[in-house]
């Protein structure tokens, strides 16, 4: 499995993951607009970590993630550049969340459930390998969930091997991995964010994820 990997995004999600790929052993940079504001994270993460622009970032990884607000993803896949992730297994970590409130606890999305974002990233760029993981669960048990047992991560995607990539990498993270098939399947597993955060909005309890039981 390729040790370099390049996060589109600066926020909380991104700068999470990164941690938790340098505390697995990978070469890790993140990507901003403004690269200067990542230099607390950078400070931080030691001499594995380092930062650069959407495009730099995109550029460096073997595997890429893409980790910024929903709405900003196309923006922030044209930026990185096509040529900088054609033919690369592209973690997407995105929900789309629209920009109106809750209601009652239920998230609004600018989606519909006839077409994913995912669906729309894969369009967009049909030479990227898109496959769709950490939507579904809390920054916080993103890596090395401290839980009673073994959570699972729902993903998929159109392509096997960028499939077994991310499955690895979620087996090093602490995660069993149901595979749902194809991005169409991300129309399902996309919502389950907004299941995910109502207990969270609702009573603020964050501390979950889910867990598929099996005979």
């Amino acid at each position: 499995m390729s040790r370099k990997i390049g996060i589109i995004g600066s926020g909380t999600v991104a700068r999470t993951l990164g941690s938790g790929f340098l505390q697995h052993g990978f070469q890790v940079m993140l990507g901003s607009r403004d690269p200067s504001k990542l230099a607390d994270w950078k400070k931080e993460n030691g001499k594995r970590a380092q930062t650069g622009s959407f495009a730099d970032s995109a550029s460096f990884g073997d595997i890429v993630v893409l980790a910024v607000v929903g709405r900003q993803g196309i923006h922030a896949l044209e930026l990185s550049g096509a040529e900088n992730i054609n033919g690369k297994t592209i973690i997407d970590a995105t929900n789309p969340i629209g920009e109106a409130p809750p209601q009652n606890g239920v998230l609004k999305f600018f989606t519909d459930l006839d077409k994913s974002l995912m669906e729309q990233y894969q369009n967009a760029f049909p030479e990227a390998h898109f496959v769709k993981a950490f939507n579904s669960v809390g920054s916080r048990l993103m890596v090395n969930p401290a839980l009673k047992t073994r959570p699972t991560m729902f993903i998929c995607g159109n392509s096997e091997s960028a499939k077994g990539e991310v499955n690895g990498i979620l087996d090093q993270f602490g995660w069993e991995v149901s595979d749902l098939g194809g991005v169409e399947a991300a129309r399902a597993i996309e919502p389950l964010c907004i299941l995910w955060c109502i207990p969270g909005l609702l009573r603020n309890e964050w501390d979950h994820a889910f867990k598929l039981l099996k005979l």
